[in-house]
């Protein structure tokens, strides 16, 4: 956010910006999405929804399973929430309590472990690395409930934010058989399905032999819809009650304009899947040209659209963290990069994430800009 504002003052001062910073695709909504909003605007009241959200979108999620995935989802099972912000503050109170112990990978999305800490849970780093891939594993969650005692939860992400890690079927099979051994309940957040690079990602509830594994889901990424703030968790028919319940009191439901819309989302995929080849592209044009920038071991970046990199090799005396390198990165070149500091409290401060959510002239002048700067160093 501090990257964003400073950004956004440099482009008010009608200086360049080079955004690979955000997080969120630079493209609109589909247009099946677009016009059913509209049509929604003048043919509906767009009164309030039952909280777990409207009937015909949360079937259309679980078709959207058994379509994608094969898996049959109880739509009763789908709570439909503002984007999967949403889903992270209903599901972390429903199925956890403060005091309570949950694992989250490090690096990983920052909101996670702030959003359990707000809540009085104890958020438990699970570091992963280039050794392994940035995959988590039984050893490395069984390392971590050793030292700090027993998880009550476990989050998952696949695919990752910040590595852009997919997490295969041997994978979740492992870390969930892991998880039921020692009754924790798991929650796998595959916000950036849709997004990869390969091999797709494999839904966790094709995999589980639990009865306590619950997925979010968004329209934010694949779909082009962040603003319109729109996600979904499929729980365990144990948690609906209290998510339910959480959700009346909370934000009674999901805007019901974007809910409507939603619906049409599902007949977009020549548009997402034009989105995912341009992201495909500019992978590649970073891929590819970082390295003679300078830039250090990369994430496999597998899916979503990041590049986590370390950076260790361009930090001086002048530029000690990558949090001043990447202020230096905007104040001199124009280009808009993520410090890893929030994503790993820890190592954050020698690493950086790149969004390649934009378009393509965008990458390869961010690499002939930091190329540039690095033969210049």
């Amino acid at each position: 956010m501090e990257v964003m504002r400073a950004a956004a003052e440099r482009e008010a001062a009608g200086l360049d910006v080079l955004h690979l910073e955000v997080g969120q695709p630079s493209t609109a909504a589909p247009a099946s999405v677009r016009r059913a909003a509209k049509a929604a605007l003048d043919e509906d009241v767009l009164g309030y929804t039952g909280a777990l959200g409207l009937p015909a979108l949360r079937q259309r999620i679980s078709q959207h399973y058994l379509d994608t995935y094969g898996v049959a989802v109880d739509p009763r099972r789908v709570v439909v929430t503002t984007g999967a912000s949403g889903s992270c503050v209903l599901a972390f109170l429903a199925m956890f309590r403060p005091g309570d112990r949950v694992a989250v990978i490090e690096p990983g999305y920052p909101c996670y472990r702030n959003d359990l800490m707000a809540f009085g849970i104890d958020a438990v780093p699970v570091p992963v690395g280039p050794a392994e891939q940035y995959r988590p594993s039984a050893a490395s969650l069984e390392a971590a409930r050793l030292e700090h005692g027993e998880l009550a939860g476990l989050i998952l992400a696949s695919p990752s934010n910040p590595t852009g890690t997919v997490l295969s079927a041997g994978d979740l099979d492992e870390l969930l058989a892991w998880s039921e051994t020692h009754g924790v309940r798991v929650i796998v957040d595959e916000i950036y399905h849709g997004i990869t690079y390969g091999q797709a990602a494999p839904t966790a509830l094709a995999r589980s032999t639990s009865a306590d594994v619950s997925v979010f889901g968004s329209f934010s990424k694949y779909w082009s819809m962040t603003g319109w703030r729109l996600g979904w968790i499929v729980a365990p028919d144990s948690r609906i009650t209290s998510l339910e319940r959480l959700a009346q009191n909370l934000t009674i439901s999901a805007p019901t304009l974007s809910q409507l819309a939603g619906i049409a989302a599902f007949d977009a995929a020549a548009a997402c899947e034009e989105n995912r080849a341009r992201y495909e592209r500019n992978r590649a044009i970073l891929l590819d040209g970082l390295p003679a920038a300078g830039l250090g071991q990369m994430a496999p970046a597998d899916g979503a659209f990041y590049i986590w990199s370390d950076v260790s090799d361009l930090l001086t005396n002048q530029l000690p963290t990558s949090q001043a390198l990447c202020t230096h990165w905007l104040d001199s070149l124009g280009i808009a990069v993520t410090p890893g500091i929030d994503f790993d409290p820890q190592r954050g401060d020698r690493f950086v994430r790149f969004s390649y959510a934009g378009s393509e002239d965008t990458m390869r002048e961010a690499v002939r800009r930091l190329t540039t700067w690095s033969a210049q160093r």
